[in-house]
């Protein structure tokens, strides 16, 4: 082989290399979009819903002040994105949460763990409303159980049973936490719990 065969033949796998590179960089393409899952937030005004949203979105909670009607937020996680509908806790806005159940995928209900005994109640109320709600019943739930950094605040073991869970979820797909916003990994990790379940309920759908 003389020199000039030699020189075209190292040209010519120097091509071939970079063009292999160049296909599987190609090849790679953007990662694919993250499923989106449209989510219905509720519970009592005080609970720590507009807290636990903000913080999880990486906004500012300096001056929160409680939802009055609805707002919704696009929460991102790695694996998801949640669009969670927060409505208003107020008793003049409580009498209106059905109207915006549509379309919702999951649910998540937020309780205050510190609140007083009336309003325990109250919470109890209208989270066994919101199980047995047709639109509502067949999602998947996730009570936290917030404000556990107070003094006064309920046990989740507590809380199971005062709000009588077990029978009345029996069978459906839910899951209870205790949360604060001063530990908002173990938050985050809560609500992977729930993408979890929001997966296997779409795959389930899927196959019907």
């Amino acid at each position: 082989m003389n020199f000039v065969t030699q020189k075209k033949k190292k040209i010519q796998t120097g091509r071939e290399d970079y063009n292999t590179k160049y296909r599987t960089l190609c090849c790679k393409g953007p990662p694919p979009p993250r499923p989106e899952y449209d989510v219905v937030c509720i519970g009592l005004t005080g609970s720590g819903k507009t807290s636990l949203l903000s913080r999880l979105c990486s906004e500012a909670t300096d001056n929160i002040v409680p939802t009055t009607g609805f707002s919704i937020k696009a929460v991102p996680f790695q694996n998801a994105i949640l669009n969670v509908k927060e409505l208003g806790g107020a008793d003049s806005i409580k009498k209106y949460w059905s109207r915006y159940y549509q379309g919702s995928q999951g649910v998540v209900f937020v309780l205050d763990s510190a609140s007083s005994e009336e309003d325990l109640e109250v919470a109890r109320m209208e989270l066994h409303s919101a199980l047995q709600h047709p639109q509502l019943c067949t999602l998947p739930f996730l009570i936290l159980a917030n404000q556990q950094d107070k003094p006064a605040a309920r046990s989740v073991q507590e809380i199971k049973k005062y709000f009588e869970l077990e029978p009345l979820a029996r069978g459906k797909s839910w899951i209870l936490e205790g949360s604060t916003v001063d530990n908002m990994d173990a938050v985050k990790e809560i609500f992977g719990q729930l993408i979890h379940l929001l997966e296997e309920k779409e795959h389930e759908t899927g196959r019907i």
